[in-house]
């Protein structure tokens, strides 16, 4: 039994260095801090790597996180220029700077970050009127952001962004809003509407206009073209005369051939709807027969009057 008194002192020392170390020895992860205080006093600030510290003399007084936090608070009530009452809750984006001033700065940060916000929003709020508070949003964003990064500073930290995240007004001024926004969407629904009406009463006006005078046009080209037919038809009989008058004049037709040539043209006369004849004066032998002739043919007509020609 006496080897067993060594064994017990070998795992009593084995044990004490083992609980030292755990004490002693401290491996700090990425992305924190350690406050060591030494006799209660600030000692010094342990980033990430290994580190040694002395028992019961120095003390590990707080942990910080060095990541960038995120702290969504509660709706706020906020009293606008104008007298509306509304919820507003914000999320503030901040990271630690310095441990120490984070650890002795303040007591409960976080909640001392909510209460500077609440009040915060309210200063703000209280210079805006509802609709510009409605739409104003980037600039309570940014005025937030530089007073609460001002503010905090003493207390090591970094305000990197701030967020309005709901604005709710009351119900029976959200149901105000609901209808001033259906009437402007009746309204511009309506003048949508009336441009439709009128650009396609345009339209129409335009395309009938342009109908009458494609008409006209057409009407104008059609009389123009039968008036040039007209002319060049009435040109060829001309030329086609001119031509069979230079033919006989080249020919020297003689007495026989203008007599026959006169006999036609009297037969083409008597033939017509003329009530009066003249006749050279060769004929007049045969005016007596022919007067008689046609007067025996045409009962109900007064008597044509032959009246000789003298010629030369």
């Amino acid at each position: 039994m006496d080897y067993l008194i060594p064994l017990f002192i070998f795992l009593f020392v084995i044990l004490l260095v083992i609980i030292v170390l755990t004490y002693t020895v401290r491996i700090i992860p990425q992305s924190n801090a350690y406050v060591v205080e030494r006799l209660g006093a600030y000692d010094r600030t342990l980033q990430r790597g290994l580190h040694v510290i002395i028992p019961i003399i120095d003390r590990v007084s707080s942990r910080v996180s060095l990541k960038e936090l995120v702290k969504d608070f509660a709706p706020q009530p906020v009293i606008t220029k104008d007298n509306v009452t509304m919820m507003i809750d914000t999320v503030v984006y901040f990271a630690i700077l310095d441990p120490k001033l984070y650890t002795y700065g303040v007591v409960n940060p976080i909640n001392a970050i909510e209460n500077l916000t609440a009040t915060t929003l309210r200063n703000i709020i209280g210079e805006l009127e509802l609709d510009e508070t409605l739409t104003s949003r980037e600039i309570i964003n940014t005025k937030m952001r530089v007073i609460l990064d001002e503010a905090t500073d003493p207390w090591g930290i970094k305000v990197n962004r701030v967020e309005v995240k709901n604005i709710i007004p009351p119900r029976d001024i959200q149901e105000a809003m609901e209808k001033q926004m259906r009437a402007e969407r009746d309204r511009r629904s309506a003048i949508l509407n009336a441009e439709g009406e009128k650009r396609s009463a345009i339209l129409i006006a335009e395309g009938e206009k342009e109908s009458v005078v494609l008409r006209a046009e057409a009407k104008k080209q059609a009389l123009i073209s039968e008036a040039e037919g007209q002319a060049q038809a009435l040109e060829r009989v001309y030329q086609a005369q001119a031509r069979g008058i230079k033919l006989i004049n080249d020919a020297s037709p003689n007495e026989a051939y203008i007599t026959l040539r006169g006999y036609e043209t009297f037969e083409k006369v008597a033939n017509g709807q003329a009530t009066k004849i003249i006749i050279p004066s060769e004929l007049q032998n045969m005016a007596g027969l022919l007067a008689g002739a046609k007067a025996m043919l045409e009962k109900d007509e007064p008597a044509k009057v032959i009246e000789p020609v003298k010629e030369g």
